[in-house]
């Protein structure tokens, strides 16, 4: 009788995390080369901007995540739904460029994201901006960086003077202004717009409903790992790889400030 076949081990998070930073240096360096250079712009079935260099970048990331991981599944805003992603135990969610208006803008602030999600969680993540050089990384119990440096989130535990990243309809709403809450900057990534939050470069960022797990899963990590939170109005975490990957009204934050930043967009979300 022959011995069974070995069990199949999934690799570390740490082992994914080594695997999607490479691939989100070579994602970069490749957006890189068409920023600022008139790339071709098309419109999506929703009018959101796609470019050439979102569908290379793409194209980039699937060949060296998937080659590297060929068990895991797969979702990206620039690739069709593949529905097998459900059966698989880990799933690659990337955004090829988060921010793709601001990179045809010439702004810098975009991004390249990959999250290795595992039971509805991040457990490994990159959020890299290229046009600044800066790399944040996280792991699911082994903390968040920023160039190597240990990321946290700000020690704030008052709204008054708070610097808040975020749409302006949301940041300008008059609830802000009487809680003394600091004018809110403005990034067209999402993604790094909570980023800044897990490094401590701003205190809480804001998202308008309807965000995909794409522009989320990576920075969701990153902020936890650094001590924050990333959750809808009401305080829940959220779950991706669902048949759904749409998510309401979110806000990034440490842990002293969610409540009450909860009820200021709670306000301005009702007015809108």
């Amino acid at each position: 009788m022959q011995d069974a076949e070995p069990a199949i081990t999934l690799t570390t998070a740490q082992e994914d995390l080594a695997v999607i930073r490479q691939a989100a240096l070579e994602a970069g360096a490749l957006a890189l080369s068409y920023f600022r250079k008139d790339p071709k712009v098309w419109s999506k079935a929703n009018d959101s901007p796609v470019t050439e260099a979102d569908m290379a970048v793409d194209a980039l990331l699937a060949e060296r995540l998937r080659g590297a991981r060929p068990d895991y599944g797969w979702l990206s805003e620039e690739a069709a739904d593949d529905r097998s992603r459900f059966s698989s135990d880990r799933v690659f969610i990337v955004d090829p460029i988060d921010g793709t208006r601001g990179f045809i803008a010439g702004d810098k602030n975009w991004t390249v994201c990959i999250a290795v999600v595992e039971a509805g969680r991040p457990i490994a993540a990159a959020v890299y901006c290229p046009a600044r050089d800066d790399m944040y990384l996280a792991v699911a119990g082994g903390g968040a960086t920023l160039n190597d440096a240990e990321a946290r989130v700000s020690a704030r535990t008052d709204l008054e003077g708070a610097e808040i990243a975020g749409p302006r309809m949301i940041t300008r709403h008059e609830a802000f202004r009487d809680a003394g809450v600091a004018p809110g900057i403005v990034v067209p990534s999402l993604a790094l717009r909570i980023a800044l939050v897990a490094a401590g470069r701003c205190d809480a960022a804001i998202a308008r409903a309807n965000a995909h797990d794409w522009d989320l899963a990576a920075a969701d990590l990153l902020v936890h790992e650094a001590g924050g939170r990333l959750t809808a109005l009401d305080g829940e975490p959220l779950v991706y790889n669902q048949p759904s990957i749409r998510h309401p009204a979110l806000i990034a934050a440490p842990a002293a400030l969610q409540k009450g930043l909860g009820a200021l967009v709670h306000r301005a979300v009702e007015a809108a």
